[in-house]
C-alpha cells in the first residue's frame, strides 16, 4: 500500500498522541490527522471519487490542503495542486487538460471557481481549519484503495517554453524516492518540525522536504500566508528545527535578525539560486545554528536533485552542490554525449524519482529526453568532486520570487495588443526576488504604449507574478542569421542601460 495515507496510519497506530499538524492555533495529533482522512475521503467518495479521478486543490495552505491531498491519496485519485495566484483563463485550461472531475477552493476564489468544472465545493475558513466540517463528523470513513509504485500520484503544471504549461506525472515512486534521498541526506528524524511557509501547490513546499517530515513522524507548522515576523515567531515558540524558503521569503526574513530566538533551526534549504557569500553570512546571524543549503530542482523531479554538503557552503560558493544518492547527473552536448567536468553543457538527469513524461503529450515528452535521461534545458557544468554549477537556462524560462513563468507565455499574451509588432520577455537580475519579467518591444509606426496599458492587458490574462515589471520600447530586437532573438544579447543590453519604463 504506497497511498500517502499508508504512513499517517502507521503513526497513528503507535503515536496517535504525537503532533502532526501545526495550523492556526491548532495541533493536530496524528490520531486525528488519520480520522480526518479517512472521513473526507469518505466523503469524496460519495462525490463520485474513485481511483484515477483527477481531484484539483485550488487553495492556500492549510490543513485541509494536507487533508485534501492525503483523502485523494487514500482513495487511488490523482491529486492535482493548483497555483491559486494564476488568472482564470490559465486555471481554465489547467482544468480542461487535467480532466477534473471535482475542485475543491477556497471561498475566496470564488469568481475563479464557480463553474471551472462539474463539481465545485468553496471552503469557508472553518472547512480550511477542519476538513469535517466540509466531511460531516458522521461520514462513513472510506477504506484505502491498493495502489502500486508506478500508479500516478499527482499531477502538477508547470510553465513551460510553449505558450501553454505541461502537466507533469509524478508515480508513487518517484514521490518515495525523493522522500528517501531527503531522509538519507538531511537525516530527518520524527523529531523534526518544519515550518512550511511556502504555497503547498508548489514541489518546495510540498515535497522539499515537505510531507517526507510526516512520513517518519514529524511535525509540519503550516503558514497560510509567508509572513516573516510571523515565521521566525513560530520557530521561536514552537521549537521547529527545519524550513525551505525561496530566495525572496529568505531576503524578507533577515529584516529581523536578532529580533528572535531561533536557534532551533537546523537547516534552511534555499530556492535554487547561486547564493552570495553575504547571504550565507547574514543567514547564520539571523540562524546561528542553522545551516544553509542551496540546492538545484526541478518540478519534474519532484525537487531537490543537488543539495550542498555540509561545511561546504563557502569552499564551493556558487554551486548547487552535489547529486543525492539516487540521482545521476551528466552534462550533455546537443547529441547527449557525456561532456567531461568543467565543460559547460545542458544538466540531464536520471534516477526513480524523475517523472516519466508529461500528461496527454507524447511530442513533449519525446523531446524532454535524451533516451532515459531527462533534459533539464538548464546549461551548467560538473567540477572534477561532482559539485554542480548552474551557469545559464536553455529553456526560455525567468524564475521570479520561485515561480517559472515562461517568457515565450507572457510573449504571447502582449502579441494580442495592436500596437506591438515584435516583442520579447527576459528576466533581470533583482535583489528581492531573483529575477523580474522585462518586457522589450517593437511598436507598430505610428503606436504608442506605456507599463500600465500593457500591464493591465497582461493581468487580464495571466497570474500577476508573470506581468512584465518594466517596458523597454525599441527600434529592433537583436536576432542570429535565422532569425532567432537573441536574449542574451538584450539581457547584457538592459543590464548596462537604464529601462525607459519602469513600474511606479
Amino acid at each position: 500500500m504506497v497511498n500517502l495515507s499508508a504512513f499517517i496510519r502507521y503513526h497513528a497506530i503507535r503515536a496517535p498522541e504525537r503532533v502532526a499538524l501545526l495550523y492556526d492555533g491548532q495541533r493536530i495529533s496524528y490520531g486525528q490527522f488519520w480520522d480526518r482522512i479517512q472521513r473526507l475521503a469518505g466523503w469524496l467518495a460519495a462525490r463520485g471519487i474513485g481511483p484515477d479521478d483527477v481531484v484539483a486543490v485550488f487553495m492556500k495552505n492549510s490543513a485541509s490542503f494536507l487533508d485534501a491531498s492525503f483523502a485523494t491519496s487514500h482513495l487511488g485519485a490523482v491529486f492535482l495542486p493548483i497555483n491559486y495566484r494564476l488568472a482564470a483563463e490559465e486555471v481554465a485550461y489547467i482544468l480542461a487538460n487535467s480532466g477534473a472531475k471535482l475542485l475543491l477552493a477556497d471561498a475566496e476564489f470564488d469568481a475563479i471557481a464557480e463553474g471551472a468544472v462539474p463539481d465545485v465545493v468553496l471552503l469557508d475558513h472553518n472547512a480550511q481549519r477542519d476538513s469535517r466540517v466540509l466531511a460531516g463528523f458522521d461520514r462513513e470513513p472510506a477504506p484505502m484503495a491498493a495502489r502500486k509504485p508506478d500508479d500516478l500520484f499527482r499531477l502538477i503544471y508547470t510553465s513551460g517554453t510553449t505558450d501553454r504549461p505541461k502537466g507533469v506525472r509524478h508515480s508513487y515512486a518517484n514521490y518515495y524516492w525523493k522522500n528517501l534521498d531527503q531522509i538519507i541526506h538531511l537525516g530527518i528524524t520524527a523529531e523534526d518540525r518544519l515550518l512550511c511557509a511556502a504555497p503547498l501547490y508548489h514541489v518546495g513546499a510540498f515535497d522539499l522536504p515537505g510531507t517526507a517530515v510526516l512520513s517518519v513522524g514529524g511535525t509540519m507548522a503550516i503558514q497560510r500566508d509567508f509572513d516573516p515576523e510571523e515565521a521566525l515567531a513560530g520557530i521561536e515558540r514552537d521549537h521547529l528545527t527545519c524550513t525551505w524558503m525561496a530566495p525572496v521569503m529568505l531576503s524578507r526574513a533577515l529584516d529581523y535578525r536578532g529580533q528572535f530566538n531561533t536557534r532551533s533551526l537546523k537547516w534552511c534549504i534555499g530556492g535554487g539560486e547561486k547564493t552570495p557569500e553575504a547571504r550565507i553570512r547574514a543567514f547564520r546571524e539571523l540562524f546561528p545554528q542553522g545551516r544553509f543549503i542551496d540546492g538545484y530542482g526541478l518540478t519534474e523531479t519532484c525537487g531537490g536533485d543537488t543539495l550542498m554538503d555540509a561545511g561546504m557552503e563557502l569552499t564551493k560558493i556558487g554551486s548547487t552542490g552535489r547529486a543525492l544518492a539516487h540521482v545521476e547527473i551528466r552534462i550533455a552536448d546537443e547529441s547527449g554525449a557525456k561532456l567531461p567536468a568543467g565543460k559547460d553543457g545542458e544538466i540531464c538527469l536520471r534516477g526513480p524519482k524523475v517523472t516519466e513524461g508529461y500528461w496527454r503529450d507524447e511530442a513533449k515528452t519525446a523531446a524532454s529526453f535524451f533516451g532515459d535521461w531527462f533534459r533539464s534545458g538548464d546549461v551548467g557544468y560538473l567540477d572534477e568532486d561532482g559539485f554542480l554549477y548552474v551557469t545559464d537556462r536553455q529553456k526560455d524560462m525567468i524564475i521570479s520570487g520561485g515561480e517559472n513563468i515562461a517568457s515565450s507565455e507572457v510573449e504571447r499574451v502582449i502579441y494580442e495588443l495592436p500596437e506591438v509588432r515584435e516583442c520579447a520577455v527576459i528576466g533581470l537580475p533583482d535583489a528581492l526576488w531573483g529575477e523580474r519579467p522585462v518586457a522589450v518591444v517593437v511598436l507598430n509606426e505610428g503606436a504608442e504604449l506605456s507599463l500600465a496599458t500593457l500591464a493591465a492587458h497582461c493581468r487580464a490574462h495571466l497570474a500577476s507574478f508573470k506581468v512584465p515589471r518594466e517596458l523597454s520600447l525599441s527600434s529592433a530586437l537583436p536576432r542570429n542569421p535565422s532569425g532567432k532573438v537573441l536574449k542574451r544579447v538584450l539581457r547584457d543590453q538592459l543590464v548596462n542601460r537604464p529601462i525607459e519604463i519602469r513600474e511606479r
